[in-house]
């Protein structure tokens, strides 16, 4: 960190919000050392001499007259060997440092870096002496946790030069590795890197999503899929799921890296995290799922202020695995909480307020934060992919969607998951509502999922949905004249649709079995249901009675087969087949 630059004096302090006056020549997002404890800032607004602070720390005893110490950086982020299995706060302190200084409370003004100075990784070169290299390119690596490889990088400002000299062996991260010869002289490396969180870390060329974030999660992938280096949104009421189903995409998505943040929700959910993370198996590698987790946590009864900066810390942290060439996976929970804060410090800064009190910037903040995500073509030599796929949580108040973070995060994202209370209430989970929800993905995504699951995957989800949106007409009908004015045909729908909502659409997250399907077994559940619709129609057709269709065997065996293991659905799979063809030929009654 740069020495001290400036000091000025406290003159007002309202919440989370310090003035000082004497600083100018100070920066915007600068951070700064607020008072005789030295509490963590950063500069949010200048007008002449006078600087506003967010401090994100506790400010009460904090008074008028106190030191503002500017240390002339910006807000940034130690990246480098460490950060998998890491357990940070809003502003990338070691939660578990801080116990050991502390105690379980933390303390004012505590300090502690990001990443530990005294363990030491064992570094293997990837380049020679005299190669030519430049920003980006990979230059060792370090086996950070047994399933991660950490790749070090020649870091975005060294551009390029040739290899003077590489070391082999085991070094902390401060310690030099490498000396590249550029035009600009000699320039160090070392295996841990800042970068400012608020400015996006550079790539060659963001590219178009061509294949899906797999989830495990039924409703998800076969009706709302959302592309690796896509946007998603989850919203809904209180108790309708929200943090269940973040929980199991931070499972059970197919991506290298997760980074979790806990942005000012209860902390017993984060709690539950880290209690739960570490016994769960990773399904690719069989190791603990920490082992390729980064948590960040800001929970409700931390600051508010710095429920902001966590957002920010953990999509940079984000974009420093995507550069090494790992599909990442970002879930927030909840911006919502990140948009109260900025209310919040936007209200003592007493900026004309938006709509429901909200900054008239709330928009474009959620824009700068969902547009870091995305495929892209990296810095560097070799061509290498990654992405970063980003999940938010927002909790509207009451379950109203009409609400400006709602409706904000909408305009921006892709993927609208939309949770209902009223499913939630009659114990249908995940409680997305497929008749309000939609993927913006899902046209871009057919090519890849008729090449990996089956040729007429496109066609069998539309025609699912066609059936749900026929059922919902349908009832209707119901609840004004009765089932029995409907025709056999139409009750056949309706049987049809109670299937794909009780052995389709629900999913429980706390089966052993249930919990993650795959997509070979998504296609065969979604294929049965159907075949048996098919088989259903021409029977009736042919004269069949509706009970008789619907007393067959076979339908026990379809409820069933979501909760068949993975090992055994192939098998299943044709033989429920091969009954819907056998009961299909019954004799037309």
């Amino acid at each position: 960190m740069a020495q001290d630059q400036i000091t000025g004096r406290i003159v007002k302090v309202s919440g989370p919000l310090v003035v000082a006056s004497g600083m100018a020549g100070c920066r915007m997002f600068d951070v700064v050392r607020v008072g005789e404890d030295r509490l963590i800032g950063e500069v949010i607004e200048l007008k002449d001499d006078t600087a506003s602070i967010q401090v994100y720390e506790e400010t009460s005893g904090v008074g008028p007259g106190e030191p503002v110490v500017s240390t002339g950086v910006p807000l940034s982020v130690e990246l480098g060997p460490g950060l998998i299995g890491s357990f940070f706060d809003g502003i990338q302190r070691p939660l578990n440092v801080l116990a050991e200084m502390a105690g379980d409370y933390i303390t004012r003004g505590l300090e502690a870096p990001g990443l530990g100075r005294e363990k030491k990784w064992r570094f293997a070169p990837a380049v020679e002496v005299g190669q030519a290299v430049s920003s980006g390119d990979i230059i060792g690596t370090v086996q950070e946790s047994p399933v991660i490889v950490h790749k070090v990088m020649v870091p975005p400002h060294v551009g390029q030069g040739a290899v003077k000299s590489i070391s082999e062996g085991e070094f902390t991260v401060t310690e030099t590795v490498c000396v590249i010869e550029t035009e600009h002289g000699e320039q160090a490396i070392t295996m841990l890197q800042r970068w400012p969180v608020r400015r996006p870390r550079p790539v060659k060329e963001k590219l178009p999503p061509s294949e899906p974030l797999v989830t495990g999660q039924r409703v998800i992938d076969t009706f709302f899929p959302i592309a690796k280096g896509g946007t998603a949104c989850v919203p809904g009421p209180f108790g309708s799921g929200k943090t269940v189903i973040q929980h199991q995409l931070a499972k059970w998505a197919n991506a290298q890296i997760i980074v979790y943040i806990g942005c000012g929700e209860r902390g017993n959910e984060m709690t539950d995290v880290l209690l739960e993370f570490p016994e769960l198996q990773d399904p690719d590698t069989g190791r603990p799922l920490m082992e390729r987790t980064i948590l960040v946590a800001n929970t409700s009864n931390m600051p508010v202020a710095a429920r902001e900066a966590s957002i920010y810390t953990g999509i940079t942290i984000a974009e420093y695995y995507r550069d090494m060439g790992y599909d990442v996976a970002l879930m927030a929970d909840s911006t919502s909480r990140w948009a109260e804060a900025l209310r919040e410090i936007s209200g003592r800064l007493e900026e004309m307020p938006g709509e429901e009190g909200y900054p008239a910037y709330l928009g474009s903040r959620l824009s700068e934060f969902y547009e870091r995500a995305g495929k892209a073509k990296l810095l560097g030599s070799d061509d290498r992919l990654g992405a970063v796929s980003v999940i938010g949580a927002v909790s509207p108040p009451g379950g109203d969607l009409s609400e400006p973070v709602t409706q904000s995060t909408l305009r921006i994202v892709k993927v609208f998951w939309g949770l209902d209370d009223r499913l939630a209430a009659r114990k249908h989970f995940p409680a997305i509502n497929w008749l309000n929800s939609y993927s913006l993905y899902a046209d871009r995504l057919d090519q890849y999922y008729r090449e990996s699951a089956g040729r007429d995957f496109p066609d069998m989800r539309d025609q699912a949905m066609a059936l749900l949106q026929e059922e919902d007409d349908l009832m209707e009908i119901v609840r004004l004249v009765g089932v029995d004015s409907l025709s056999d045909r139409q009750r056949m729908v309706l049987e049809t649709a109670k299937s794909l909502r009780e052995d389709f659409l629900y999913q429980s997250a706390f089966h052993e079995i249930d919990t993650y399907c795959s997509q070979e077994k998504q296609y065969g559940l979604l294929k049965i249901i159907l075949e048996f619709h098919r088989a259903g129609m021409e029977l009736l057709q042919r004269g069949a009675k509706l009970d008789t269709i619907l007393g067959m065997e076979v339908r026990e065996r379809i409820a069933r087969a979501r909760t068949v293991p993975e090992a055994e659905w192939l098998k299943e799979y044709e033989a429920i087949m091969a009954a819907i063809r056998d009961e299909s030929r019954l004799e037309a009654v």
